[in-house]
């Protein structure tokens, strides 16, 4: 389906609720990763019921193991609209005996979608109709484009507004899984620091802590290109893929499993729980500059 006003144009799918298009009318640009599988073949999935991948792939709930997959199922499942009307659509994910094979809770999970003016507003509804708490990560993924197709990563800057330096951590590539132990500082220069190819050569950053709230692709002479609003965020990751043309801006709630993590899932740190009959709300917001 398609959204539109004076100044964007959103497309978006129903498999995976999964916004596949925005475009810039007024720059004449797309400003979201068109999927191209010689780098990336996804826009900005929705990461559900886990973010990045559990330890050896599996969860533990209920004292039951259940085989897991990077970024959960959800990015994959065909959703329902349900809502659509100017400006606002919504996507529905409910539980199926498929999904309860590899997530033994019952769900309902809702992504709306609010354009307005040069914002794109993503929420995230999650509710329990079952009869017993269930927990869960989520997260967004999406993958913005360079501008021009000759642009490459040292064309542009990340700003993290009010910031002077950041903590990361990287993913440990013999465990496939985060290692906390292991601390690293971005320096920043005028809250900026520069995109690099390396940057990104051991995978993503993972930023813990509610660090980053806010975060300003810019051109490399500072110009804002897009911004992310996203308050209340115990996770974020920054992502990209050698020599691809985009940087991804992921905002989490809950990450990856640290290495060696085989506690239940309702103990990892950073889970979101809802009880029964509840619901979790969470969003944030892309603004194109």
């Amino acid at each position: 389906m398609k959204m539109e006003n004076e100044r964007l144009c959103v497309e978006i799918s129903e498999s995976g609720a999964e916004v596949t298009r925005i475009f810039d009318k007024e720059k004449g640009n797309d400003v979201l990763w068109d999927a191209d599988p010689a780098y990336w073949k996804r826009h900005s999935p929705v990461l559900f019921p886990n973010v990045g991948k559990t330890w050896h792939n599996t969860v533990q709930i209920g004292g039951v193991q259940y085989p897991t997959s990077q970024h959960g199922f959800a990015r994959d499942c065909q959703f329902k609209c349900i809502c659509e009307k100017e400006g606002t659509a919504s996507f529905l994910l409910t539980s199926s005996e498929e999904t309860k094979e590899v997530y033994p809770f019952d769900f309902e999970l809702v992504i709306t979608y609010t354009l307005k003016e040069n914002t794109l507003r993503v929420e995230w509804e999650v509710r329990n109709p079952g009869e017993e708490e269930m927990c869960f990560t989520i997260g967004g993924h999406p993958a913005f484009r360079f501008a021009r197709k000759d642009e490459k990563k040292t064309d542009y800057l990340l700003r993290f507004p009010g910031k002077e330096s950041l903590e990361y951590i990287l993913i440990d590539p013999a465990e496939a899984a985060a290692d906390p132990e292991k601390v690293y500082t971005l320096p920043l220069e005028n809250e900026c620091c520069r995109l690099t190819e390396e940057l990104f050569v051991n995978d993503a950053l993972i930023f813990d802590h509610g660090q980053i709230e806010e975060v300003v692709i810019c051109r490399k002479d500072g110009t804002p290109y897009v911004r992310m609003e996203c308050e209340g965020f115990p996770n974020f990751g920054i992502w990209s893929v050698k020599d691809a043309p985009f940087v991804c801006l992921e905002p989490w709630m809950g990450r990856c499993d640290d290495v060696g993590f085989a506690g239940e899932l309702s103990e990892k740190p950073n889970v979101n729980k809802v009880k029964p009959g509840g619901e979790f709300r969470k969003g944030y917001t892309v603004i194109v500059e």
